[in-house]
């Protein structure tokens, strides 16, 4: 029997709702990442309209990490390794976490355009951001920024920052503390901001951040020689403040989570990583 025309239209309505909706994919974490992160779901969702529907927030690697452990979404990004005991505490709440390597980064040192340091050791850096560190004047390390530029202003990241904990770790030492002056800004963008306002301070944060209005300060390397944070720089060691970038899943990723993953590790995912500035995986054609 034919149907009614209004209960034909009716039926294709229910259909077309019922039908298969895009499977939402929740991605939070680092500041670190932030970027690249909304550039690699912009790419894929463009590539693939009909699949998937990509989140993402920042927060800092930490907040990535509870989440996880919450089970609340389905990719924490995280610019330091979990901790044994983060792990723990996802296991604990059913979760098994798996880390995937999706780049790297080389953390960069920032100053004012105008400081004209040409290099710096990671013994000075850890004079000056660390706890009973001597160095708090420019002139301390031989730089003349005038007298109302002279108290060096330090910037730094809060505490749930993966680059804060890898800074203090490499840098500090394990069991190294930042000074309590320390200006801690929410993300890696804040910092940059930070020292191309003020012209005494120095800062730290990702190399894919720098701008025209600062200046990136070569560090010395193991070589003796200053070494500016590059991709070459970073995937052959010689620039010796950086570090991997992960992505972690809970369980070994399935479905449209596995899909991304694998094409963010793709060639074609590491050159977006790439054009925004991180060293990628593997060098690219």
């Amino acid at each position: 029997m034919k149907l009614p025309l209004v209960l034909t239209l009716a039926a294709c309505v229910t259909f077309t709702a019922c039908g298969p909706s895009k499977r939402e994919l929740q991605n939070v974490g680092s500041d670190t990442m932030l970027e690249v992160a909304g550039a690699w779901a912009e790419a894929y969702m463009k590539a693939h309209p009909d699949e998937v529907a990509i989140s993402v927030s920042g927060g800092g690697s930490g907040t990535g990490i509870k989440n996880l452990i919450d089970g609340d979404v389905d990719i924490a990004n995280c610019s330091r390794a979990m901790k044994e005991k983060e792990i723990a505490d996802a296991t604990a709440h059913g979760h098994t976490p798996v880390q995937h390597k999706v780049g790297f980064d080389g953390i960069a040192i920032y100053v004012h355009k105008d400081n004209p340091i040409q290099s710096i050791t990671q013994d000075q850096l850890k004079d000056l951001f660390g706890d009973g560190g001597k160095a708090t004047k420019w002139a301390d390390l031989g730089i003349d920024l005038g007298p109302n530029a002279d108290k060096i202003v330090l910037a730094s990241r809060q505490n749930n920052s993966g680059t804060y904990e890898y800074f203090r770790e490499s840098v500090l030492g394990d069991k190294g503390r930042f000074k309590p002056e320390c200006n801690n800004l929410n993300g890696s963008k804040d910092v940059v901001d930070f020292c191309a306002k003020t012209k005494s301070a120095i800062g730290y944060s990702g190399i894919a951040y720098a701008t025209e209005h600062v200046r990136v300060v070569p560090v010395i390397g193991k070589s003796g020689k200053p070494v500016m944070p590059t991709n070459d720089t970073v995937l052959d060691g010689s620039y010796v403040i950086s570090r991997p970038l992960f992505m972690y899943t809970s369980g070994e990723p399935e479905g449209a989570v596995k899909h991304y993953l694998d094409w963010i590790k793709s060639d074609a995912g590491q050159r977006v990583l790439a054009a925004k500035g991180y060293p990628p995986l593997r060098k690219l054609d």
